[in-house]
């Protein structure tokens, strides 16, 4: 990799399927650290994931990842996939496998010939999900929650330095959300972590960068801090929503949390990530549950 290029590398990218344009001349770069990305469903994450995770290729654009072209050759897309975890929205799990097995499968996949230092690399995997303890147990025995940190081990499977995550909280209960944290966090510190989700607290809490995509093109890309300071202003707590309001609810204290407008007898409120969020979808804010 050349001194000073990043990690990933995407100029003028698109990529349609059919007559619809899932993305639209994207530019971004990614280097070390946890970037979260945002956007309604159909906004474009999963396909940025793909091309960034080799998966499929861009129509147009220029795609560099860890310093290559992965397109250009077989031995280049070898060499990046080596340094490379992914983890897709849906992963198949063949269920005559155990936990251990199905990894060990991913890392013969990935060319690693070493047994003694394969099974190693598979142990710490497991164990930094939480499921040393499950690894001799068929997949198809394990809960849909385990199933999906079984994906996040395979995905960070040999300390890679690029590391690709499309709705890793899935499936997933409030602690092991938690622990799913702690462990992108210290990977952050020496890995390009890219990870799709709904849960704004997870990008809130996690992540210091975040991309908002929406119709295929990018709306925000920036510090969750700065996302959050575009809401100053604009976010109240009220006894009535008001006719302006971009989307408002009711909370448990029996008044509304109104986002966008200026309902009338208004206190201002906090914004949050997820109010920020919104403002900047504006009017496709509406295909976007509040809970996102």
């Amino acid at each position: 990799m050349s001194v000073g290029a990043s990690t990933v590398e995407l100029t003028g990218v698109s990529k349609r399927y059919g007559r619809t344009r899932a993305l639209g001349d994207v530019d971004l770069a990614f280097d070390r650290g946890v970037t979260g990305l945002l956007g309604p469903n159909g906004a474009g994450k999963t396909t940025l994931l793909r091309i960034v995770a080799t998966s499929i290729a861009a129509d147009s654009g220029e795609v560099r990842l860890l310093g290559r072209d992965p397109h250009r050759s077989h031995a280049d897309v070898t060499a990046v996939r080596r340094e490379l975890g992914y983890l897709p929205q849906e992963l198949g799990y063949p269920s005559d496998m155990t936990a251990f097995g199905f990894l060990e499968y991913v890392a013969v996949l990935k060319e690693w010939n070493d047994r003694q230092a394969r099974s190693q690399a598979v142990r710490r995997a497991l164990d930094a999900v939480g499921l040393a303890d499950q690894a001799t147990v068929r997949v198809s025995r394990l809960s849909g929650g385990q199933r999906r940190r079984v994906g996040l081990a395979q995905a960070l499977l040999g300390d890679p330095r690029l590391v690709v995550l499309d709705e890793p909280t899935t499936g997933l209960d409030p602690a092991q959300r938690a622990d799913l944290r702690r462990t992108l966090s210290a990977r952050g510190h020496r890995s390009t972590v890219l990870l799709s989700t709904h849960q704004t607290e997870d990008v809130a809490a996690l992540c210091e960068r975040v991309v908002v995509l929406a119709g295929g093109t990018v709306r925000f890309d920036g510090a969750v801090t700065d996302l959050v300071a575009t809401a100053v202003g604009q976010v109240w707590l009220a006894d009535e929503p008001g006719e302006d309001a971009l989307v408002s609810w009711r909370t448990g204290t029996g008044r509304h949390h109104v986002v966008g407008g200026r309902p009338v007898g208004a206190d201002p409120a906090q914004p949050t990530l997820e109010d920020a969020y919104l403002l900047m979808l504006g009017p496709d804010a509406h295909r976007v549950p509040a809970s996102s």
